[in-house]
This record gives C-alpha cells, sequence and structure tokens, in this order.
C-alpha cells in the first residue's frame, strides 16, 4: 500500500493512457497539488492489454507496467459507462464498444440501440471509475468512484470526451457533454475516485510544512 506522502508537492508522475481526454482531465486535477503529470504516451510506452475482469484489476495493471516502464510512481484510470437495462454493459469493455478506432459515436449509437431492444424506458446508468497508483517498487494502491444518472438520446454538447454527451448526472439537467468542464471535474466518477487517492498518498513536502 502506498503511504501518505508517496505523493507530494513537486512529484512527477506518470499518466498511464494514450487517451489525451484522460490526460488532460488527471493533470487538471493534480494540478492545484503541485503534482506534474506526463503522458505514458509521450514516454512512448506501451498500452498493456487489459485483461483484468473488473475496473480496478485493469487499473493496477496498466499502473504497474507504466511504473515498470517508467522507473517513476504512475497513475492509471480505468473507467466506463454501466447501463442497468443492459446488465451493467458497457462497463469494462467501454472503450471497446467503439471498435478498433475506439469511435465513441458508434458506442453511444450502440448503447441507444441495446436500451431500445429492451423498451427502452429504463434509462438509469453510472459512470464508475478506479484510479490506481502504482511504485516501481511494487507498491500500489487504487480507489474507485462513481456518479449516477442517466441516459438521453440524442447526444447533445460536444465538451468532455467518451460518453460524455449522452449521460445526465443526477440533480442536472445538462450532460457532461454541455457542462462546463469544471462543473464536470467537481461531479465526476474520477473526481469521488482521485479525492479519495488525495487523502490516502498525498502530503505536503517537509519544506514546505516547515516554512
Amino acid at each position: 500500500m502506498l503511504r501518505p506522502g508517496a505523493l507530494h508537492r513537486g512529484s512527477r508522475i506518470v499518466v498511464a493512457s494514450h487517451n489525451e481526454g484522460k490526460v488532460r482531465e488527471l493533470g487538471e486535477l493534480f494540478e492545484p497539488y503541485g503534482i506534474e503529470c506526463v503522458s505514458a504516451g509521450s514516454l512512448s510506452l506501451p498500452e498493456p492489454e487489459e485483461t483484468g475482469e473488473t475496473f480496478e484489476a485493469n487499473a493496477l495493471l496498466k499502473a504497474h507496467a507504466a511504473a515498470a516502464g517508467s522507473g517513476m510512481i504512475a497513475i492509471a484510470d480505468d473507467s466506463g459507462l454501466e447501463v442497468e437495462a443492459l446488465g451493467g454493459y458497457p462497463g469494462i469493455h467501454s472503450a471497446r464498444w467503439g471498435g478498433p478506432a475506439k469511435d465513441f459515436d458508434h458506442a453511444m449509437q450502440r448503447v441507444q440501440a441495446a436500451l431500445e431492444a429492451t423498451g427502452g424506458g429504463f434509462r438509469r446508468a453510472n459512470f464508475t471509475c478506479a484510479l490506481a497508483l502504482a511504485a516501481p517498487n511494487g507498491e500500489e494502491a487504487v480507489f474507485t468512484g462513481r456518479v449516477f444518472g442517466a441516459i438521453v438520446w440524442p447526444p447533445r454538447g460536444d465538451r468532455g470526451f467518451g460518453y460524455d454527451p449522452i449521460f445526465v448526472p443526477e440533480g442536472y439537467e445538462e450532460t457532461f457533454g454541455e457542462m462546463d468542464p469544471a462543473l464536470k471535474n467537481d461531479l465526476s466518477h474520477r473526481m469521488r475516485a482521485f479525492e479519495q487517492l488525495i487523502e490516502a498518498t498525498y502530503a505536503e513536502d517537509e519544506d514546505e510544512n516547515a516554512s
């Protein structure tokens, strides 16, 4: 288990993703804590095959691969959309529903078609995010967050990425694709996991505490 202080102001970590949307969002979350994020893509690190059966297992797999390849602490996000009427699908297969090109327009159409096949009346869904940290020495930690809401059709908004244009969080009328990015970040499954991560692993550095 990574201890408090594993992350501190001035840390530099690898984001184990080639998805620039995820890299950007994580970078924005870490910025107020003085932690610099570099992407696995910028370091030419390969993406491991996601063979886990849960978000947590896949996040840990990716984080350990990036930590081993870079010699740095790595963070990995495994997240997806779970639709109740579809038995939790697409779930860990969320990106794969977009085909080899990870075309989320196609993936969103698949979700809508699958919902219509069930009658289309029950549209409750949630986004789940598992954030895993791994160090080169093998230490690890994983944190999970969820945000609940409903699927809408047609897609609305061109902000965010992935399934954001068809997901409306509980208590709001805008989709994540329409929402101001700062508000989306505050509400998101990724933020809920991130808050747990910071509480468990972040500490101000000794010099700052002494000032």
